[in-house]
């Protein structure tokens, strides 16, 4: 073979590789979109996309960004945003919500604006809003029916912070008119009056054979009397009321639609995070928060059967089909933050279509689908128990199996972390101070440590499947925070000088109890746990075998240099994964993208952002000899800078 004909043999394979002189990139053309704030509506967060590999990820450079502007540092006249979205791809266009819930359309190849849609909420009835303004994503519908794309025939459906469910045109973004009042559904009907930051969606409705479910997040831990945590299910074309389940004993089964709109039951668990749906089998599957309040339980009563569970509602009708109970008496915080994610997969409990349920305790629950049960055993083992006057604590806690708890289940003063001697010393000595039993150590007047903390484990981020190897994604916190039940009086008394940053106080009134709890950390500000204190999990869902623990997250934007070390940060966002092998996400208090091989759990890539990325990526390819996209909102969250950056990665 002669030197010239070996240059003509390897020229096409060598361009394909570097993707230079203008050749198709090397991969089968996989066309993939992102219809659903996860990916699909089971909130797989996984895509069939290979042109990006472990072996070219470092090749990815940014192909735009686009900057809506629609943002807030805080002030006087306006609350802190976090840009949290996630875009979906649909009728050729990215399409997300901002924290103030302007909705825009762009262009997924350019960046640049097809449209945008703003409902105007951030002067409307939200003066004293307490916590940091977010809207984290959008749903979509199209009239299988229509017979011609007229207006409204396919739809963008959005929650708003002051309690509206919008309906815009998907091309046009314009209100349809023919939904609700002018476009607009209220949320709040039935609701006993309250001010309009206690109860409000942060999380994207879902469409469910027509129907489309919203939930809302209530504010935490301030009275007994909370507003209702109802979810609503609404005619997709019409707006009207198809039904309303009020997570309380009496309307268990759900409630169907009346003439008017009912009085729903004060105190009862919410649907604040994201919800999944199953079309064929048309279910909706909501993860609930707890009755209120969350760190004392003595008063509730009879609120908690659908507390801190997984629940699965007919679309149709609202009634439930099954619940599934990830903390029993839950007075932790320990709500369901994360999506169900609904997968099935051969040599995973029989092959039976199922749901995993990640929760901040870093159990993951498998469950039949169908019924809730679980795939792999449970058990029901002992757990602390002592709390304060007046709390009646359940005597066990479910513990999955497979896979086993992946959050450390044990912290003491010879664990403690510190920079110097002098820090860990001090973390020793503050782990002693307080009480710990191990995980679902109650709240006590003395102070608690509680590890995980309310803020996990995982969080709403939750997991990613990979459908094709059977291994789940999930990314956790783990940093210990201590909880303390104040008696009434001192806490009327003393409250404006019992905390300072970062703790929190709350009065949960119509209890004996104002609570105060703050992060465990030492004098020099950092967590008192060992390290990591953020990580990315991979897990093999048939043998249940962790196969790879790699931390996530950088002391970087949070220790001036030299002290830049990979010790892992609390993280809020989720991952997602490729079939190019890849794991991408944000989340970290560090302002960078990562990518991760899937495989081994290596850290293969990562990109400096303009603001930290509290969000979940997606991705998509829209031609068969195009490039595919990577998409990340980087806007900043609580603990950092806000901003308002959608960007775009692509192979160069």
């Amino acid at each position: 073979m002669t030197v010239a004909s070996t240059r003509a043999m390897l020229l096409p394979v060598l361009l394909a590789i570097t993707g230079s002189g203008g050749s198709p990139l090397a991969d089968d053309g996989t066309v993939a979109g992102w219809p659903e704030y996860g990916g699909d509506k089971g909130g797989l967060r996984y895509s069939p996309l290979a042109q990006i590999t472990p072996d070219n990820v470092d090749r990815l450079e940014i192909a735009w960004i686009h900057r809506h502007g629609d943002f807030s540092n805080g002030s006087a006249t306006e609350t802190k945003t976090s840009f949290s979205a996630t875009p979906i791809l649909v009728e050729d266009q990215l399409v997300f919500c901002t924290a103030h819930n302007r909705v825009v359309a762009l262009d997924p190849e350019t960046g640049a604006e097809r449209w945008s849609y703003d409902p105007r909420v951030r002067n409307r009835h939200l003066d004293g809003v307490p916590s940091t303004r977010v809207c984290r994503g959008v749903a979509y519908w199209r009239d299988a029916g229509a017979a011609a794309p007229g207006a409204c025939a396919s739809r963008i459906f959005a929650a708003t912070l002051d309690s509206e469910l919008l309906a815009l045109d998907a091309r046009t973004g314009q209100p349809c008119r023919d939904f609700g009042d002018e476009g607009r559904v209220d949320l709040r009907l039935g609701i006993d009056p309250a001010p309009a930051w206690e109860r409000y969606p942060t999380s994207p409705p879902i469409v469910v054979r027509d129907v489309v479910v919203v939930g809302s997040l209530v504010a935490d831990n301030l009275r007994t009397d909370a507003p209702s945590g109802v979810v609503k299910g609404f005619d997709v074309r019409t707006g009207a009321l198809r039904w309303a389940w009020d997570p309380a004993p009496m309307t268990a089964a759900g409630r169907e639609a009346a003439s008017a709109e009912p009085h729903y039951r004060p105190g009862t668990p919410n649907v604040w995070s994201i919800a999944s749906g199953d079309e064929e089998r048309g279910l909706v599957f909501v993860p609930t928060g707890n009755a209120a309040p969350d760190l004392f339980g003595g008063m509730r009563g009879d609120l908690e059967r659908f507390s801190s569970s997984t629940v699965a509602l007919d679309a149709g009708t609202g009634r439930v089909v099954w619940t599934f109970q990830t903390v029993h008496h839950d007075v932790w915080d320990y709500d369901v933050a994360s999506q169900p994610v609904l997968f099935q997969l051969e040599g995973v409990g029989g092959g039976v279509p199922a749901v995993a349920q990640a929760t901040k305790m870093g159990h993951v629950f498998l469950l039949d689908r169908l019924t809730g049960a679980p795939l792999y055993p449970v058990e029901e083992r002992a757990v602390p128990q002592g709390g304060v006057p007046g709390e009646k604590l359940a005597p066990t806690q479910p513990f999955p199996t497979h896979p086993a708890p992946l959050h450390p289940a044990t912290l003491s003063a010879d664990d403690a972390f510190g920079f110097t001697f002098i820090d860990r010393r001090d973390c020793a000595a503050k782990i002693r101070r307080y009480r710990y039993d191990g995980i679902f150590t109650p709240p006590s007047l003395e102070g608690s440590i509680q590890y995980p903390s309310s803020l996990g484990g995982a969080n709403w981020g939750s997991v990613a499947i990979d459908p094709a190897h059977g291994i789940l994604y999930v990314n956790q916190t783990a940093i210990p925070q201590v909880v303390q039940l104040l008696p009434r009086e001192q806490y009327d008394r003393d409250a404006d000088t019992l905390g300072q940053f970062p703790d929190e106080l709350y009065p949960q009134r119509g209890t004996a109890y104002g609570v105060k709890r703050t992060t465990l950390l030492s004098d020099w500000g950092a967590p008192c746990a060992p390290t990591p204190w953020g990580t990315l999990t991979a897990v093999d869902l048939k043998s249940g075998r962790v196969l790879w623990r790699s931390a996530l997250g950088s002391t970087r934007d949070l220790a001036p240099f030299p002290l830049w070390f990979d010790l892992g940060t609390p993280n809020l966002g989720g991952s997602i994964v490729t079939a190019g092998g890849l794991v991408f996400v944000g989340a970290t208090m560090d302002k960078f993208i990562r990518a991760f091989d899937a495989q081994t759990g290596d850290e293969v890539w990562s990109e400096r952002l303009p603001f930290t990325a509290n969000a979940t990526p997606m991705t998509y390819r829209l031609r068969p000899d195009g490039r595919q996209y990577v998409v990340i909102a980087a806007g900043g969250h609580a603990w950092s800078e806000s901003g308002d950056a959608l960007i775009a990665f692509a192979l160069r």
